[in-house]
């Protein structure tokens, strides 16, 4: 997809529910309250044959210093010079306010290409607001209802020439496939990321962290807005990069408090954007303030993300700010170790978002977990060291029943999980299943990676056991019927 739209305008008048009708999901959090976005989204966007790439804006504000309304709106225009033409929306029950002619005049300036639309527009109370839009000077607004789907048409109208001929004169470029977070992952043997199958990263932690610094830092420009101000960021924003040559898509997640502290609606959203962006995720890279690491949050968001089976690295931020780094790094490890046994082996990478210091162990670490969760073992080697496993430390026999592993096989990658064939699988203690999946760790080289283990009745494995086998009456009946065919 070569063209490239950009929605702008002031606050809350529909940009993030249009932009979610041309994408055809609820990519981008809608509330009623303006500025709910922050960040730049970009979405494949559909409007009947037409595609084409879409950028979510924040809201367009008067301020133009350094506040985070300032640098919403510097975030906002750099987006206009990225685009190859802008929608500029107005809202049709408001008419046309003083910051939407101040507005226009800069997207005349900065854009070669303005479309105006203005949304809301159904029913006569918008007839007026519609009528004021020619003396923006941007032509003919196109009235649209993005909550309801109408005026599609007419914006599919103004968009397909400019379309036509931005695919006419851009070179020929490898489609992006566009993944949804709720897609079901396919079971396949380990492959490099590729273009079209990116690597997929979620960066998660405690508000003021320094995860969109980080991905800023590592895509190697100022797409993320930051700031001093906790809780920046408020949906799972996805970035396309090449991380060191490896094909990347990077969510940068809203700071997750503790539940009791968030009573904002809209937080609860972005906070369960979060959540979608880390179940979607292939890799979860936790990141910790060195000043304040492994406090009850931390702990929870690493252990939420090995309970759904991601790939985790513990990265620590502001490491520059450190003075007493050997000290520090010695009480990280052993309070890491004591504090999330269920990651043991996963590993712990110091880092400077704002230098850009350890990012390329970062990195390292990150392909080095995405390799061990989608690793696969030959039955036959698995089956080997069961043996050992078992000679070294055999199973209980609780109620006087003795328990028999007999066969172990792995049954699914991304994360690894094995089924082992056992008598009285419902009497194995979890303690020695925690003893097979540390063996299995250490044994096969697959530190920190979530491992399950799946205990399994032999009368699971053979469906016909403990059934009756049929009288001679009924196998006579049975051949007879067979006989007839």
């Amino acid at each position: 997809m070569s063209f490239t739209l950009a929605i702008v305008g002031r606050p809350n008048v529909g940009k993030s529910t249009l932009f979610n009708r041309l994408v055809g999901k609820r990519l981008a959090l809608v509330d009623d309250q303006p500025g709910v976005t922050r960040d730049l989204r970009e979405g494949a966007a559909r409007l009947g044959d037409l595609k084409f790439t879409i950028i979510d804006t924040a809201g367009l504000e008067m301020a133009t210093d350094e506040s985070l309304q300032g640098r919403m709106r510097m975030l906002t225009e750099r987006a206009v010079s990225m685009a190859d033409a802008c929608l500029f929306l107005i809202d049709a029950r408001s008419g046309v306010l003083p910051a939407d002619e101040i507005f226009a005049d800069i997207l005349r300036k900065k854009s070669a290409k303005v479309i105006l639309a203005a949304n809301k527009a159904e029913g006569k109370a918008a007839e007026a607001g519609m009528m004021e839009g020619y003396a923006l000077g941007l032509g003919e607004p196109i009235g649209i209802s993005a909550e309801h789907g109408e005026g599609m048409a007419d914006l599919a109208a103004v968009l397909r020439p400019l379309i036509d001929l931005a695919e006419e004169t851009a070179p020929a470029i490898e489609p992006e496939v566009e993944i949804d977070i709720e897609d079901a992952e396919e079971e396949v043997e380990y492959q490099p990321p590729t273009a079209s199958k990116p690597l997929q990263i979620a960066v998660v932690g405690r508000p003021n962290a320094g995860k969109s610094t980080l991905i800023n830092k590592i895509i190697g420009e100022d797409r993320l807005l930051t700031g001093p101000e906790a809780g920046i960021t408020r949906d799972a924003i996805s970035v396309m990069t090449n991380w060191g040559g490896t094909p990347t898509r990077i969510f940068d997640t809203a700071g997750m408090r503790k539940k009791a502290k968030i009573q904002d609606k809209l937080e609860k959203l972005s906070v369960s954007d979060g959540l979608r962006a880390v179940k979607f995720a292939e890799v979860v890279v936790v990141l910790l303030d060195v000043d304040i690491p492994f406090e009850q949050q931390d702990l929870r968001i690493a252990d939420l993300a090995e309970r759904e089976g991601r790939a985790v690295v513990i990265a620590v931020n502001k490491w520059d700010m450190e003075g007493e780094k050997q000290a520090k790094l010695k009480e990280l490890k052993e309070e890491f170790a004591r504090l999330l046994p269920q990651l043991r082996g996963a590993p712990l990478i110091t880092v400077s978002a704002l230098t850009g210091r350890g990012l390329d162990r970062l990195q390292e670490a990150v392909l080095r977990a995405h390799e061990v969760w989608n690793r696969r073992i030959p039955t036959s080697a698995l089956n080997r060291w069961l043996v050992g496993m078992l000679e070294q430390h055999p199973p209980p026999a609780p109620q006087g029943k003795r328990i028999k592993l007999r066969y172990i096989t792995q049954a699914k990658s991304r994360p690894p999980g094995f089924v082992v064939m056992a008598s009285h699988p419902d009497l194995l203690p979890a303690s020695y299943s925690r003893y097979l999946v540390n063996g299995l760790r250490e044994d096969f080289d697959m530190p920190g990676t979530p491992i399950r283990i799946f205990m399994r009745s032999q009368n699971d494995a053979n469906p016909f056991k403990g059934r009756k086998k049929p009288g001679p009456s009924k196998l006579r009946k049975h051949l007879g019927t067979k006989r007839a065919e």
